[in-house]
């Protein structure tokens, strides 16, 4: 799928959605390390930007990103429309990201 037909609005510029297939989703559930928590906590002494936690945010992002997009192509999808992502702590350094959006078939107009 190319990286065009996946988008956060709801239509495509100079295309038409000629099916809806429904939704698509990825689930990344994901812990953070001992010792990714102990630097964490001790770049929060210096403040900034938390890199180790900006990292693990942006890797699990993409790997949800991904298994949606596969979840699109498997279901015959050409596009994925009205993305959006979701996340929950499940307990404490635990997370769910969740990203999703609606399948389509899209064709040039």
């Amino acid at each position: 799928m190319e990286s065009t037909f996946t988008t956060t609005t709801f239509e495509i510029d100079g295309y038409k959605v000629d099916r809806q297939l429904g939704v698509v989703r990825g689930i990344v559930v994901r812990s953070r390390s001992l010792f990714g928590t102990i630097g964490g906590m001790l770049h929060t002494l210096v403040g900034g930007n938390i890199t180790l936690f900006t990292e693990l945010c942006e890797k699990t992002r993409g790997e949800a990103f991904d298994m949606m997009v596969k979840h699109a192509e498997e279901i015959g999808a050409n596009a994925v429309l009205g993305i959006r992502y979701d996340a929950t702590e499940l307990m404490s350094g635990v997370s769910e990201v969740l990203c999703y959006g609606t399948a389509v078939v899209v064709s040039r107009k």
